[in-house]
């Protein structure tokens, strides 16, 4: 049997891209889709920094306030910017206002909100 301390040691080192590479190829391996997992996982997280004192934002939540008319283009780069199937994407499309990718750079939620805009949403950053 594996060490489950070692495997808990070893994931609490990862950086937030190599966390996001090890769920996409355990998604590829096991055809699952971790978009659960990571909403759970982001809650505890969000609940941290509201308690932090008040510092410059560098992190960032883009929401989907309105799919607009081209819902089916919205779709399309929902599942490209967060990898969701195409049951999740449409949901999340069709459940707006939703949070689309949580904790991103400033750099990061522009070029999503400029890439869904292109497409006829409406986007808001908070």
């Amino acid at each position: 049997m594996a060490n489950l301390e070692k495997i808990v040691e070893d994931l609490s080192s990862l950086t937030v891209l190599e966390a996001a590479e090890l769920a996409k190829l355990l998604e590829t391996k096991w055809g699952v889709s971790a978009a659960a997992a990571v909403a759970v996982a982001a809650g505890p997280a969000a609940a941290g920094a509201a308690a932090a004192p008040v510092e410059e934002k560098t992190e960032f939540t883009v929401v989907l306030a309105a799919a607009g008319d081209k819902k089916i283009e919205v779709i399309k780069e929902v599942r490209a910017v967060t990898g969701l199937g195409l049951k999740e994407a449409k949901d999340l499309v069709e459940g707006a206002p939703k949070p689309v990718k949580e904790g991103v750079t400033k750099e990061e939620a522009d070029k999503i909100k400029a890439t869904l805009e292109k497409v006829g949403a409406k986007v808001e950053l908070k």
